[in-house]
C-alpha cells in the first residue's frame, strides 16, 4: 500500500491576549521546555542543589506545606550531596553568590545564610541521614583522615551499604574543620552534631591512629577492598628566612591546632602574622583574643588578599593592624626567641601564575618591627610520611577524573591533592565514593549530563518584583568577643528572614509554575496541569509560534526551536 502524505493545514489563532498571531501569520518555531543549570549550582564546587532547596522553602504556601515540612525537604536535598550544611553555612566563602543572577539586580540571594539555616534546622530537629536503598555489601572500605573529604567519602559509601572505617591521627574527628578553624567561626558543637549523624550510619572511627606508624598503610591495602586517602595538609610552610627556628615562631597550622586543642599558648603582647589568606586572618583574630596587639604583614594589597572579605572586616573591627606591600627578610633573635622581624617594602609588578600582580622588592626600603610571637601563614602542605608511593615527584598526590590514584585500590581527595575550599574537598570525597562503588560492583562509570548554564540576559527578569537582599544580622559586639573568645561571632538569619530571602530566588532555568506561558498564549497551546507540581505541556498543533511564552518566561525555561 502506498503511503500518502497530506499537507498539514495551518491553524488560525483563536484570539485572546495580546501577542497572538491573528490573521494567519505563523512561525515554524515551536516552544520546548529546556532545563538549565543556574549559576549558583554551576559555581558550587560540590554542585549542591541550591535552587531546589531554596525554591522548596519559597513555594511552601503554594504547595500547601508547613514550613517545617519544607525545611526538612530542603535539608534532605542539600544533604544528598553535603552531609555538613551547618558547617559549610559558616565557613564556605560562597562562590555561588558571586554568580547569582540576582547579583546584577538588588544583590545576590543569601545562599550561604540559607544553607546555614537549613543545616541548623537539621541539628535542632535531630534529622537523620538516610541510606540509598537497603543494600548491605561485604567489602570493607578504609578512609584515612576525617576532614571534609574523608567525612564526605565515608558518608556516601555508608549510605550505599558499605562498612567503612575511618582512621584519624588526632584525638577527635573533623580534620582542619576542628583543628584549623577557630571556634568563634565554627562552634565545635555544630561540627560534632553533623559528624554524629555520619556515625549513625554505622561508620567506625579509629582515633589516635596514625597510618604508617600505628597501623601499616600496606596492611590497609591488603585488608580493605578500597582505600581513600584524605590526610589533608596540616604541615605549615616555613618562611625560608634566617632566625625562624626561634621557639616563638609558629606556622599557622601549628598555632591554630594548639589553640583549638586547648593547649595554652603564650603569645606575649605583640604578634606579627605573615600572610593574606584565611589562616592568617584566623591566627590574627585568635591572637587578639589571647590579648596581643596584632599586625598582619602582607606582600600585596588588601585587594589581592585571598581571605574571605567578611573575615577581613572582622579582623579590622577587632583592632588587627595591617602592613601591606611588605615582605619578610629575616628574624632577629635574643637567645632562642625572636624579638623582631626585618621587612622590606614592595611594589606590585606584572601578574604572576596566580593572576595577581607580583610583589617586587623596593631597594633600600628595609625596616624592622618588634614582636613577641611570629605566625607564618603563607601556606601549608601534606605530611607524606608513610604515603611516599602516592607522591608524584615534587607534586602532591595526583588522581584521574574519578579521584583514583595510579596505585591500585587507592583513591584520594581534599587538600592532599591541592589546597582548596571545604566544599571542594566534600565534592572530591563524594566523587571518589561514587567511583569506588562502581569499581566494587563492576558498574560502568556514570556521568551526569550537563545542562547549559542560564544567565540573566536569557531570562525575563521584569517579572520579578524588586526585593532587596536581607541585611546581615548584627555580629557579636567586639567587647563581647573578647570577653568570651570562643563565642560565635556571626549570627544566623531568623526563620522569617530565611523565608523572605528564599522568595528572592528566581528559580533560574527551572519552571516554578508562575503560569505566564498559559496566561499569555492566545492560541490555547499551553496546557495547565491539573495537579500541582506536574509540568505544563504544549499542544503544538495549536501553536503558531508567537514566541510570547519563551520571551516572557521569567526563568528562561522555555525556548523556541
Amino acid at each position: 500500500m502506498a503511503l500518502v502524505l497530506k499537507e498539514k493545514k495551518k491553524l488560525v489563532s483563536r484570539g485572546g491576549a495580546s501577542g497572538g498571531t491573528r490573521g494567519g501569520d505563523t512561525s515554524p518555531l515551536r516552544p520546548k521546555q529546556v532545563p538549565k543549570t543556574p549559576p549558583c549550582i554551576h559555581a558550587c564546587p560540590n554542585h549542591n542543589n541550591v535552587r531546589g532547596a531554596i525554591t522548596t522553602i519559597a513555594q511552601t504556601e503554594a504547595y500547601g506545606r508547613t514550613y517545617d515540612d519544607s525545611f526538612k525537604l530542603a535539608w534532605e536535598s542539600i544533604t544528598d550531596t553535603n552531609p555538613l550544611p551547618a558547617t559549610c553555612g559558616r565557613v564556605c566563602p560562597h562562590p555561588c553568590e558571586k554568580e547569582c543572577n540576582r547579583a546584577g539586580m538588588e544583590g545576590s540571594v543569601s545562599v550561604n545564610a540559607i544553607e546555614r539555616a537549613i543545616g541548623d534546622y537539621g541539628i535542632e530537629h535531630d534529622l537523620k541521614l538516610t541510606r540509598v536503598g537497603d543494600a548491605s555489601w561485604p567489602e570493607r572500605v578504609a578512609v584515612i583522615g576525617s576532614g571534609p573529604a574523608g567525612l564526605s567519602c565515608a558518608y556516601q559509601l555508608a549510605r550505599r551499604g558499605y562498612p567503612v572505617e575511618v582512621f584519624e591521627s588526632f584525638s577527635q574527628p573533623g580534620g582542619m574543620l576542628r583543628y584549623g578553624i577557630p571556634k568563634y567561626r565554627l562552634p565545635p558543637a555544630i561540627l560534632e552534631r553533623e559528624i554524629d549523624r555520619i556515625l549513625g550510619l554505622g561508620v567506625v572511627f579509629k582515633l589516635n591512629t596514625i597510618v604508617g606508624k600505628d597501623i601499616s598503610y600496606t596492611d590497609l591495602k591488603k585488608d580493605f577492598a578500597a582505600v581513600f586517602v584524605g590526610i589533608g595538609a596540616h604541615k605549615g610552610k616555613a618562611l625560608g628566612v634566617d632566625g625562624e627556628d626561634a621557639t616563638n615562631v609558629f606556622t599557622a597550622t601549628r598555632f591554630l591546632n594548639a589553640v583549638n586543642s586547648g593547649t595554652s599558648v603564650e603569645v606575649g603582647d605583640k604578634v606579627l602574622v605573615v600572610g593574606g589568606g584565611d589562616a592568617a586572618i584566623d591566627a590574627a583574630r585568635v591572637s587578639r583574643r589571647l590579648g596581643a596587639d596584632v599586625t598582619i604583614v602582607y606582600r600585596r594589597t588588601i585587594q589581592e588578599m585571598p581571605a574571605i572579605e567578611q573575615e577581613i572586616r572582622g579582623a579590622e573591627e577587632e583592632g588587627v593592624k595591617f602592613e601591606f606591600l611588605v615582605m619578610p627578610l629575616g628574624i632577629s633573635k635574643q637567645g632562642d626567641r625572636a624579638v623582631s622581624m626585618r621587612l622590606q617594602r614592595t611594589q606590585l609588578g606584572e601578574p604572576d601564575a596566580s593572576g595577581r600582580r607580583r610583589p617586587v622588592p623596593i631597594p633600600g626600603s628595609e625596616f624592622e618591627l618588634a614582636c613577641t610571637t611570629i605566625v607564618a601563614a603563607i601556606s601549608q602542605e601534606p605530611e607524606f610520611n608513610g604515603f611516599e608511593e602516592l607522591r608524584t615527584g615534587k607534586d602532591w598526590i595526583k588522581v584521574d577524573d574519578r579521584g583514583q590514584t595510579p596505585v591500585e585500590k587507592v583513591w584520594a581527595g581534599g587538600d592532599v591533592l591541592d589546597l582548596g575550599l571545604v566544599t571542594i574537598a566534600i565534592q572530591q570525597g563524594r566523587a571518589a565514593a561514587a567511583t569506588i562503588h562502581e569499581h566494587l560492583r563492576g558498574l560502568p562509570h556514570e556521568r551526569q549530563d550537563e545542562t547549559p548554564v542560564i544567565r540573566r540576559e536569557k531570562m525575563y527578569t521584569a517579572y520579578f518584583e524588586p526585593k532587596p537582599r536581607t541585611a546581615e544580622p548584627p555580629a557579636l559586639p567586639v567587647q563581647d568577643r573578647f570577653a568570651n573568645p570562643d563565642r560565635e561571632v556571626a549570627a544566623g538569619l531568623t526563620r522569617e528572614q530565611v523565608i523572605e530571602e528564599a522568595k528572592r530566588c528566581m528559580s533560574c532555568g527551572q519552571c516554578f509554575e508562575c503560569g505566564s506561558c498559559w496566561t499569555l498564549c492566545s492560541d490555547n497551546a499551553v496546557v495547565k496541569p491539573l495537579v500541582k507540581g506536574q509540568p505544563y505541556a504544549f499542544k503544538l498543533d495549536f501553536c503558531q509560534g508567537c514566541k510570547k511564552c519563551a520571551e516572557q518566561c521569567p526563568c528562561g525555561y522555555v525556548e523556541m526551536f
